[in-house]
């Protein structure tokens, strides 16, 4: 894997409490308003996304991603992102969120449906309800738990078995990921992803969801994707035949492009995360039909 261009990298304080750091790359240019951000997964930092950064940077978008502070509840994430947004002075946003990050994004949008900053969803192996982790009774005591006992609780849900060398690579870079995060990150993020919680779909049915996910092998039960679907019947649905829990680090070229068609609908709008003088539709709209001709051959 290759690293990420330093000067990209910044960390940020907008709550009172100053142990509460944002970390974040910014890429592509600062004159686009409305730009794709990125949430990780519970055993994820900022750079997870570094496909997604040198490739949608290099077509022209602006993509921000985001490793957030210890948070416990989610009311208090949805005002720190909130005070995040106002600091980058940025009013409406795209947000692709894998996991947890996308029941976070989820939540931001219902947090502030009354005065919209989320511009569009892109959910990646993500749900609408924690209890389908069953883990509800143990979230308030995930904070009393040693670092080790954190990891191997997240290590459970990493695939197993014969891999592909893609895959392989990319949960050995997850797995880095996790180990340098501290007891009190995991903690936190093991608490928001199971507290008892899910999504007011009447808050957030107006904004454009696309909903990605494997047919391999995933954290997400059958029946949590079902449950996405069925609060989001409008959505577009961007499948992948593998890719696990971390698509976007071991099946980047396809995730690249599924967040580009999700994207191509802003082109020409204020809300594009594009440089106007960067789109060419007709270029994407052959990748599409390239990408779905696979797709059937792979089926067939």
């Amino acid at each position: 894997f290759f690293p990420l261009p330093v000067p990209l990298f910044f960390q940020i304080i907008v709550d009172d409490d100053d142990s509460k750091v944002w970390s974040l790359y910014d890429a592509g240019p600062r004159s686009i308003r409305c730009p794709l951000i990125f949430l990780p997964p519970v055993s994820g930092t900022a750079d997870v996304f570094f496909q997604q950064i040198l490739a949608l940077t290099g077509w022209g978008y602006r993509v921000i991603a985001l490793q957030y502070p210890v948070y416990w509840d989610h009311l208090e994430f949805c005002d720190g992102f909130r005070k995040l947004l106002d600091h980058l002075q940025l009013d409406k946003v795209h947000l692709f969120g894998a996991s947890l990050g996308g029941f976070l994004a989820q939540k931001f949008a219902e947090y502030t449906h009354k005065s919209p900053r989320v511009q569009s969803l892109i959910l990646c192996n993500s749900f609408s309800d924690t209890s389908i982790f069953n883990q509800t009774w143990t979230a308030n005591s995930f904070w009393l738990m040693p670092a080790f006992m954190l990891k191997k609780i997240v290590l459970g849900n990493f695939a197993s078995g014969p891999l592909d060398p893609e895959m392989a690579d990319g949960i050995d870079f997850m797995v880095d990921r996790l180990e340098s995060l501290g007891q009190s990150e995991l903690a936190s993020r093991l608490t928001l992803n199971c507290q008892n919680s899910y999504v007011e779909p009447h808050k957030i049915r107006d904004i454009p969801v696309t909903i990605m996910d494997v047919f391999d092998q995933s954290a997400l039960s059958t029946e949590a994707k079902e449950e996405m679907y069925k609060l989001y019947p409008n959505a577009r649905r961007a499948h992948l035949k593998t890719g696990g829990n971390f698509p976007y680090l071991c099946r980047s070229a396809e995730v690249n492009l599924y967040i580009q068609i999700h994207l191509l609908q802003f082109h020409g709008t204020r809300y594009a995360a594009i440089d106007p003088s960067m789109v060419s539709a007709e270029e994407l709209e052959v990748q599409k039909i390239s990408l779905h001709s696979s797709n059937e051959q792979e089926e067939q």
